[in-house]
């Protein structure tokens, strides 16, 4: 759905706005995440989405997957960001603590550290630390 819809969509992140006004424009390449827990909340969203593509443009070289194959029967439904360190537009690198909830064949709670760098002006996933 679009903004223009009557009923528009929330964004997975939770971060209260639409889609299309929150991570849509930068999973559809539009504009770049500004910090590093923008570019967190949208690699979540891309794993609620199913969007592979996303999630491996917004990893970073160095770290990139071989490949990257997601559970088509996990459904990511809630994300918790729990600390931010750095990260912001200003700054090099940035650490995310977060809890992302899914349901599946089970139901459970993916806590995490993240590390992000910035080069230029993209955000990028390095890895879990």
């Amino acid at each position: 759905m679009t903004s223009a819809s009557p009923h528009p969509v929330r964004c997975p992140c939770l971060s209260g706005d639409t889609y299309d006004e929150c991570c849509g424009p930068l999973l559809r390449g539009e504009r770049e995440a500004p910090t590093a827990e923008r570019l967190m909340r949208s690699r979540f969203t891309a794993f609620a989405r199913g969007d592979t593509a996303y999630l491996l443009r917004s990893w970073h070289p160095s770290t990139w997957p071989d490949g990257l194959e997601l559970d088509p029967g996990m459904r990511w439904y809630r994300l918790d960001i729990v600390r931010t360190e750095r990260g912001g537009p200003f700054d090099r690198d940035g650490i995310v603590e977060f809890e992302a909830y899914y349901k599946g064949a089970e139901k459970g709670v993916q806590h995490e550290v993240s590390q992000f760098v910035r080069e230029g002006e993209r955000w990028f996933y390095v890895a879990a630390v």
